[in-house]
């Protein structure tokens, strides 16, 4: 079971704390297909913990979903462009690893995500602040029961 150990905030002014994912070997998969915002998810992710995969089209994050062994998060944009979109990549996820924390990015779908979206998901606007993805990934995995924190530390 994966654990999760408390970072200091470099500015003590902030009330808020950060946690990074200690078991690093379970990927997150960022699915976009605008390439400088998929650079900076990833790095944002990184920065935050956790491993990432990257795919700039739902077709290739599908393939990648499937040859995975393990999946702790999917952050997906919705339109992305030819082939399943961002919504399909989710459910597709889903059925394969029902644990899967699933975090929508967009631009223009956020109405959509009641209807289209896989059950507790979030959905981010664009444009977002890093901070904003990470905290809304941590609290996904949070919240998931079958894939709780253990033990967190100062």
């Amino acid at each position: 079971m994966p654990h999760w150990r408390a970072l200091s905030d470099p500015f003590p002014s902030r009330f808020l704390v950060k946690f990074q994912l200690v078991d690093e070997l379970t990927p997150v998969l960022v699915v976009e297909d605008e390439m400088l915002v998929l650079l900076t998810i990833a790095e944002a992710l990184e920065d935050g913990g956790y491993a990432v995969l990257q795919a700039t089209d739902g077709a290739s994050a599908i393939q990648m979903i499937d040859e995975c062994e393990s999946l702790r998060g999917l952050v997906t944009d919705i339109r992305l462009g030819a082939g399943p979109d961002g919504w399909e990549v989710a459910h597709h996820a889903r059925l394969k690893f029902p644990c899967v924390a699933v975090a929508y990015a967009t631009g223009d779908s956020a109405a959509e995500w009641p209807a289209n979206g896989v059950p507790q998901s979030a959905i981010l606007q664009k444009p977002f602040a890093s901070a904003e993805l990470v905290t809304a990934l941590a609290n996904l995995l949070i919240a998931n029961p079958n894939i709780r924190p253990t033990d967190l530390t100062n």
